[in-house]
């Protein structure tokens, strides 16, 4: 079947993602995008995928849990990461973690080296389309963007997030 390029993931395809994970009993944190837009509670930039943090032992959940609603594994760069797509081109991007003794999520990276989520990254909280979900804290989203060459969009974020460094909540 031929893929026809769905150019964003809305609010509503991640509510459903998040739905059909919590259904599997996977729990995922939002990040990078839609991280940061749960984080402010609106949507404040059009978005290609959903990235999402998990657990490597909920992989294969995760997995079968999207494939029984349409989605298949497209880019498969595990242990690293892997992304799963809709044919109408809806993607989801997972991080998966393993769990080390201080509670942070170790990620592995391309060049056999890892990077840790710090612990207290996984106890944010925001909003998409008015439902509860779990995300990165701000700080730690501000810490996932170093490294890389940002694009507009990396950017935008990054001064989303450091208008909510100075607000109140979890940062």
């Amino acid at each position: 079947m031929e893929r026809v390029n769905k150019t964003q993931m809305e609010a509503a395809d991640v509510v459903a993602v998040g739905d059909v994970l919590a259904d599997a009993r996977v729990t995922c944190w939002l990040d990078g995008g839609w991280g940061v837009d749960a984080l402010v509670g609106r949507q404040t930039r059009p978005h290609e995928d959903l990235n999402v943090v998990i657990a490597v032992d909920d992989v294969a959940s995760a997995i079968e849990a999207l494939q029984a609603v349409g989605f298949t594994v497209e880019e498969d760069l595990r242990p690293v990461s892997f992304t799963m797509c809709t044919p109408d081109g809806r993607k989801v991007d997972f991080h998966p973690v393993t769990w080390d003794e201080h509670g942070g999520g170790v990620q592995a990276q391309p060049n056999n080296s890892s990077w840790t989520y710090p612990a207290e990254g996984f106890r944010g909280v925001g909003q998409v389309a008015g439902h509860p979900v779990r995300c990165l804290t701000v700080d730690v989203q501000i810490l996932c963007h170093a490294g890389y060459q940002l694009d507009a969009g990396d950017l935008h974020d990054l001064g989303v997030l450091r208008s909510l460094q100075h607000g109140p909540g979890i940062r």
